[in-house]
């Protein structure tokens, strides 16, 4: 690592402190939704939810917000710097934070969800952006995958930190603890971390530049056709996110071990995108994409197919929920830089632009699969069948592109 530390010493602090504080702010957004997860049915009872599947609407508005401020946050780092965006960020979601703790109705905790994650969207993004300023090509890819071993590591954790806190406390302890990891950061950045971005390197925010740089994603057969794809398969996942509490609590009726269960899957997902980061280089990231999003449609098939002739146990459900977070692991990296491809001149905007639609896509789908869970599990799988095949459509059709050129 002594190598990596002369690439950070302009961030004021070295490689090891910087990586784990990457991994940290990467971290808010998982954090925010999955330690919220075993509190969304005491939630819904306490400010009086009209059925149980409501609740639910507090993980997508997190995700609605993110993905506006994912929009704002990308240009406006490359133009004022990364820390400005990482205090503006940060500022929007103490106040989000906040308005979540002492709401009184469910419609007040949304809209404290929506100002959260407005706010994410400035860490989210300036921590991929502090990664980029400092290294590149095989040391960036090197220190991704260590920021990343630490990242997975959060959702595993995350929903087992809100049932402690609910063993001790109420729900709105969830928004304290948020509250302080926030205010810890913020220190942390404030008096360690300094500015990565020169001013010679900054990119002027103009409306014609935005307006080019959308026009080109979106224009752009490739690219567009793979944030389509993103939007796709990760709304099929922000289904299960939503819904995650009910199968586990209600339907299977785990009670509190419904964080170690839902731990073990984001393990799966973490396994899976190690063992990605060493198979990309040798089969490449569209062959794997194939592979993974094929291997969601088959076991969905099948998933669905069973209900039909037998009683669902969870232990079906665990390895079916395995393959579709281990084709997520496989999949979000080479989708994400399959899209990203044909844009290395507009990378700053383009890479705001395919995260912010692909979000919106993706929590619209979410919404819609989560709200039509009926104590069963086939909305679910039904999601990942239709949503995986016209995944694979897309591909197909955006593949055909490169053959035509």
């Amino acid at each position: 690592m002594e190598n990596a530390h002369n690439d950070t010493s302009s961030s004021g602090i070295g490689a090891k402190e910087f990586t784990v504080l990457v991994a940290l702010l990467m971290s808010i957004v998982a954090i925010s939704i999955d330690a919220l997860l075993p509190a969304l049915g005491l939630i819904g009872q306490e400010l009086g939810a009209i059925n149980e599947n409501q609740p639910q609407l507090l993980i997508s508005m997190l995700f609605l917000g993110m993905a506006i401020g994912q929009l704002i946050c990308g240009p406006l780092s490359d133009a004022l710097g990364r820390r400005p965006i990482l205090f503006a960020g940060f500022a929007l979601y103490l106040v989000g934070t906040l308005i979540c703790y002492q709401a009184s109705t469910l419609e007040e905790l949304m809209v404290g969800r929506f100002v959260q994650g407005l706010g994410v969207a400035g860490p989210y993004i300036s921590a991929i952006s502090l990664v980029r300023d400092l290294y590149h090509g095989s040391q960036m890819a090197r220190v991704m995958s260590l920021v990343m071993m630490i990242f997975v590591l959060v959702p595993a954790l995350a929903p087992s930190l809100g049932q402690a806190i609910l063993f001790i406390a109420d729900w709105r302890s969830i928004f304290g603890f948020y509250l302080f990891y926030a205010v810890v950061l913020i220190i942390w950045i404030s008096f360690r971390l300094k500015e990565t971005l020169p001013k010679s390197n900054r990119i002027p925010f103009t409306k014609k530049g935005f307006y080019d740089g959308f026009k080109e994603v979106i224009t752009n057969r490739i690219t567009a056709s793979y944030t389509v794809y993103m939007g796709l398969f990760f709304g099929s996942f922000i289904g299960y996110l939503n819904s995650a509490q009910q199968i586990f609590q209600v339907q299977f009726e785990t009670g509190e071990m419904f964080s170690l269960y839902f731990g073990l899957l984001a393990l799966v997902l973490g396994a899976s995108s190690l063992i990605n980061s060493r198979m990309v280089e040798k089969f490449g990231a569209k062959n794997i994409a194939f592979r993974a999003i094929c291997a969601v449609v088959i076991a969905s098939v099948i998933f669905l197919a069973l209900h039909a002739f037998i009683e669902i146990r969870m232990w079906m459900f665990l390895l079916y929920a395995a393959v579709f977070f281990g084709s997520f692991g496989l999949l979000f990296g080479n989708v994400n830089s399959l899209a990203m491809e044909p844009m290395g001149h507009v990378a700053g905007i383009a890479s705001a632009v395919i995260g912010s639609v692909s979000s919106i896509m993706s929590m619209v789908i979410g919404t819609i699969i989560g709200q039509m869970y009926d104590n069963t599990l086939i909305p679910l799988s039904s999601g990942f069948m239709i949503m995986g095949t016209l995944a694979l459509c897309i591909m197909y059709w955006a593949e055909k592109a490169r053959v035509e050129n």
